[in-house]
């Protein structure tokens, strides 16, 4: 019997040491970069499924050939996102015994960013960006590389609003945005 008793306690204690959280991570900061930027960011969990990604960072762009610029430029201008994020299949990864810490599965989101004309790093003097607001559907995928590094893609298009009239412009301009982005990450 004492067998039989032992035997039990040391497999329950194999099947605690497996399994893994299956829920949104309570809290996680981490920092990522892609071809087009570097963000800082910060993912509270709302719900099992649900998280609310803070983020703060530089967006980069590249431009040039037009009637004002002959070369070409970079620029980097700031952004502030929030985007709520529901990561879907974090269940059905875990079941499949699928690294699901620091939020590793597919998620859709809704990204709402600010891009304010704070500063603007260019190549060039005297560049000017409009503030703008985009909010667009997202859907992503997040993976764990290891215990700290992440990589991350994600798709959506969406609405931007850009306040041209604070900008000297006759009207304020609204049109469709894409979000496509392929970054890789450290966690903290």
């Amino acid at each position: 019997m004492k067998k039989l008793i032992v035997s039990f306690l040391i497999f329950g204690w194999a099947v605690t040491l497996k399994s893994q959280n299956t829920g949104v991570e309570k809290s996680t900061i981490g920092i990522q970069t892609g071809i087009l930027g570097i963000w800082v960011h910060s993912e509270n969990r709302l719900s099992p499924q649900i998280a609310l990604r803070s983020e703060i960072g530089l967006d980069a762009g590249i431009f040039g050939g037009s009637l004002y610029y002959d070369g070409t430029g970079y620029l980097l201008i700031p952004t502030i996102s929030l985007e709520p994020r529901w990561y879907y299949n974090l269940d059905k990864r875990a079941s499949r015994s699928k690294n699901t810490s620091a939020n590793g599965g597919n998620f859709v989101s809704l990204k709402t960013s600010f891009l304010p004309d704070w500063f603007v790093i260019s190549n060039y003097e005297n560049i000017d960006v409009i503030n703008q607001v985009t909010v667009i559907p997202t859907w992503g995928i997040r993976r764990n590389i290891g215990s700290h590094f992440n990589y991350e893609t994600g798709f959506g298009i969406g609405y931007r609003y850009s306040f041209a009239k604070s900008a000297g412009f006759a009207e304020n301009e609204s049109d469709l945005a894409a979000n496509l982005h392929l970054r890789i990450g450290y966690r903290f």
